[in-house]
């Protein structure tokens, strides 16, 4: 089979098609025949060595495809991500994958391929985070800071579906979802958060960005309000906040990371996202698609931040 790969850590660059023989297979394994996967930031931190993985090896975290042996599943059209995929065990960026029986899930059959492999670690954050995490509750507010990006637009219709009101916050205009939305470039999101809640602020946030972004992100919160960090996309991952502050607020600071995923846990998220989509509550994102062979291009994009999901299409 063919596959992406990669031997040394480094740029997009480091990254070549080759051939790979096809994976043996355990009792409690399947094989999966890779139609769509995207391409995550996390796919291109990987490749740079920020996950220390383990080389030579196939990058990749998310897929849609077909199982093709599997006890119980063979011919079924399945969808989602699997611990360890890409940094401890081979990942999508192949024609083939094995993953664990208790990893799968069917794909919601009105979603594409493409679309399908879209959905997984974006909205396996977002779940995580409002659902699993801060138990966003209906009639809640929640402040999504980063809400045009992909986690950010996963959370917004989780929390919609969910029946809570979202406050995006991003830092340029465009296109949002959420119910109210601030430009933090041009606007004090604490103060409008706080005159949007009527002086009360938000029951939730969900901080996509950190760095900067944190502290006035607690400033935003109720009292005994709930934060969630997923990511800090500057200052080295270093944050600062009044500590005095934080604990007479009563303020919950939770954090969650994707990479901790048990098989069995992206099992049931993502059969819960199904339903979701399947009930018109979450909408695919927008996709690009590439080649196997255009996998550097692929990785290049997702490197300059183009907003579009990036999809490789291992079988064209």
């Amino acid at each position: 089979m063919k596959a992406l790969r990669f031997d040394k850590y480094g740029p997009p660059s480091v990254l070549s098609v080759r051939e790979s023989n096809m994976p043996d297979l355990s009792p409690t394994q399947a094989l999966v025949e890779i139609h769509a996967a995207a391409v995550n930031p996390s796919d291109v931190k990987n490749i740079a060595g920020v996950f220390k993985a383990s080389l030579p090896r196939t990058p990749g975290r998310d897929y849609a495809g077909v199982v093709v042996a599997g006890e119980g599943w063979k011919g079924k059209k399945v969808w989602g991500s699997g611990a360890g995929l890409g940094i401890t065990r081979d990942g999508s960026h192949a024609e083939y994958l094995v993953v664990t029986l208790d990893s799968l899930s069917e794909k919601p059959a009105h979603l594409s391929m493409p679309e399908a492999a879209a959905v997984g670690i974006p909205y396996l954050a977002a779940w995580s985070a409002l659902v699993d995490a801060a138990k966003t509750q209906a009639g809640e507010t929640v402040l999504i800071t980063g809400s045009r990006g992909a986690v950010g637009t996963a959370a917004t219709q989780i929390a919609q579906w969910k029946k809570a009101r979202v406050m995006g916050v991003d830092v340029s205009d465009g296109q949002s979802d959420a119910d109210a939305f601030v430009n933090a470039r041009t606007k004090d999101f604490v103060v409008e958060a706080r005159a949007w809640t009527g002086g009360r602020g938000v029951d939730v946030v969900l901080d996509c960005v950190g760095g900067s972004m944190f502290e006035r992100c607690l400033r935003s919160l109720r009292q005994a309000g709930r934060q969630v960090a997923i990511a800090s996309v500057e200052q080295g991952g270093r944050v600062e906040f009044n500590l005095v502050d934080f604990y007479h607020e009563l303020h919950t600071l939770i954090g969650v990371d994707t990479v901790k995923l048990s098989d069995p846990v992206i099992a049931r998220i993502m059969s819960e996202l199904r339903t979701g989509f399947d009930d018109g509550h979450l909408r695919p994102s927008p996709i690009q698609t590439w080649t196997l062979e255009q996998g550097v291009e692929a990785y290049v994009a997702v490197e300059k931040r183009i907003p579009t999901k990036q999809v490789l299409l291992p079988r064209a």
